[in-house]
């Protein structure tokens, strides 16, 4: 391979790599859709309901909203919510700490990525 080719091609693998973290990335947006379909039946951003409230959820210690009652499971998890844990959690809260009082998964991948980008929105 010629020394331009393979130096194009470097380039062409760094643009790509650089593209990546985008095309994961979710759309605030469309989370905030995504939130009021399946999560505004038990939660809400400012008061607990059913489920605790989400204003300050990213980057929170699960199980530590002020003024709501979680499942034992829940408290002791030693989970902190960030992009992994939210997403394994909207996929299935059973799965990833037995014993919590969720019953709703988020089946989509994209609706748990723009839901997620929603969630941060409202920690600034």
């Amino acid at each position: 391979m010629s020394r331009r080719r393979a130096s194009h091609l470097a380039v062409a693998a760094l643009a790509l790599a650089a593209a990546l973290p985008a095309l994961g990335a979710g759309d605030a947006a469309r989370g905030k859709d995504a939130y009021e379909t399946y999560c505004t039946s038990c939660h809400s951003p400012d008061m607990n309901r059913v489920g605790p409230a989400h204003r300050g959820v990213f980057g929170r210690k699960a199980g530590t909203a002020q003024g709501y009652q979680y499942s034992s499971a829940l408290a002791a998890s030693r989970l902190v919510w960030n992009d992994e844990t939210l997403d394994r959690w909207l996929t299935n809260p059973e799965a990833l700490v037995p014993g919590q009082k969720m019953g709703v998964q988020v089946p989509a991948a994209e609706d748990r990525r723009d839901i997620i980008e929603y969630l941060k929105t409202l920690s600034r």
